[in-house]
């Protein structure tokens, strides 16, 4: 190197230099089990350019690195699980945070400019030719998700009051989960077959999966708890609630670089504002009809 580079400088290459390989190495093992030949080659281009990248870098320190083995297990993971589009998605908005670091290489180093243009650009624009088939189905999954969590939010809190009896609501919540489920998921495939789809069942196979996981995940509560504490399970279910609008609306919205704050207050707002409705609605409907279960 002709350039004396400071000691502070060589600190943030040696660290961008493991980063540019454990990336590398990430890609190419979620290219082994990607589907899709393009898929493949996508993520396997994305694993050369920053094996490249990492070589421009080991020319400043002159070192030879080994990859991050946990990040590379753990984004490995995310993909076989999540799917590889969240994954790298993911990995890739961790990015954002270098770019201080870029910044502060670019006095000294005038390479790293190069290298984080096409981070920025190449790398994204390589990013958004991923086509996974589980994104295709997003539409259907939310429609089930919506539908769950509207119908089974406001009959479980109506159930609550009315009820006042876990394994009742429970039950009840279990019969309208599930013929809920089927209904839905037989709407979806009627819904795509009219549309000339050929796709049908398998969208109304997501369709389904996610309305009756969220069934499940909703009964939960009641099915755990104690037979008199009905007013806790409902608790717990508007912050199963609240959790599941949350971790799916975080998922597409990297998934698919979307907003996530608006998306996340609108489902929430819908769902909990259902709950009150039905709750009320629930507890005027035992004091009229004198009810008493």
């Amino acid at each position: 190197m002709e350039k004396k580079i400071s000691k502070a400088s060589l600190d943030i290459i040696r660290t961008m230099q493991q980063g540019e390989l454990t990336e590398s190495v990430i890609y190419e093992r979620i290219a082994r089990f990607a589907k899709g030949e393009e898929n493949k080659q996508v993520l396997l281009r994305l694993s050369r350019e920053e094996k490249a990248h990492y070589e421009i870098w080991k020319k400043y320190t002159g070192e030879e690195m080994k990859p991050q083995k946990g990040k590379v297990l753990w984004f490995t993971l995310l993909a076989r699980v999540l799917g590889f589009t969240f994954a790298v998605k993911l990995m890739e908005n961790g990015e954002e945070n270098a770019q201080d670091k870029y910044e502060a290489l670019a006095g000294e180093v005038e390479e790293s400019v190069a290298i984080r243009q096409q981070e920025e650009e190449h790398e994204q624009a390589l990013l958004g030719m991923l086509d996974e088939e589980r994104l295709q189905y997003v539409g259907s999954m939310v429609l089930g998700l919506n539908d769950a969590l509207v119908e089974l939010t406001g009959s479980l809190a109506g159930f609550t009051f009315a009820m006042q009896n876990t394994k009742l609501i429970a039950l009840s919540g279990l019969i309208i989960g599930i013929s809920a489920t089927f209904s839905m998921a037989s709407s979806e495939f009627l819904s795509a077959r009219s549309e000339g789809r050929t796709d049908a069942l398998k969208s109304c196979t997501y369709t389904g999966i996610a309305y009756l996981i969220t069934v499940v995940l909703l009964i939960l509560p009641y099915l755990l708890l104690g037979t008199t504490q009905y007013i806790a399970a409902l608790v717990c279910m508007l912050l199963t609630v609240i959790l599941i609008i949350a971790g799916f609306t975080y998922y597409t919205s990297v998934a698919q670089g979307r907003e996530f704050k608006s998306r996340f207050l609108e489902m929430a707002g819908i769902s909990i504002s259902v709950a009150v409705i039905s709750f009320v609605v629930g507890v005027l409907a035992k004091q009229l009809l004198g009810v008493d279960l």
